[in-house]
């Protein structure tokens, strides 16, 4: 049936049940997993923002953070698939569009599902929105699993 399923996450509680159900949905038919999250770029708006608080140069600090969030994020997936012996990489797409991202790590990773939830985090904090969704849903050439 499936033998690579790429799973969307942004770490959110919507998010973690996508990739419980895409780990578990592995396991059973024998697939692999692709784990992506992607972090998208800062807007003038939140940069101008920092700098108004007296931040010099605050890119490299959110750059930094979102790479330890991202490293979180994946490590907790990873974590998920181990316990489930299911064989699983992690990718993290930096200062990239999350629809985007998606699709190309799907398509570059020839992966033949895609999992993500109907909504994901939101905020200033922001890795994945429910917009992105319907983006993966409407730009997808492989079948999309949308976890509510």
């Amino acid at each position: 049936m499936y033998k690579k399923i790429l799973i969307a996450t942004d770490g959110s509680k919507f998010a973690k049940t996508a990739v419980s159900h895409g780990i578990e949905l592995a396991q059973r038919v024998g697939a692999k997993v692709v784990v992506v999250t992607v972090t998208q770029g800062w807007s003038a708006y939140q940069m101008a923002e920092k700098i108004q608080k007296g931040a010099a140069n605050p890119i490299p600090d959110y750059v930094a953070s979102m790479k330890e969030l991202a490293g979180q994020i994946l490590d907790d997936a990873k974590k998920v698939a181990e316990a489930a012996d299911v064989s699983c990489k992690v990718v993290h797409i930096s200062n990239g569009h999350p629809a985007e991202g998606i699709i190309e790590t799907a398509d570059k990773e020839t992966c033949d599902l895609i999992v993500m939830a109907s909504h994901g985090r939101r905020g200033l904090n922001r890795m994945l929105l429910g917009s992105q969704t319907a983006e993966v849903l409407g730009f997808s050439k492989i079948p999309v699993l949308v976890l509510r």
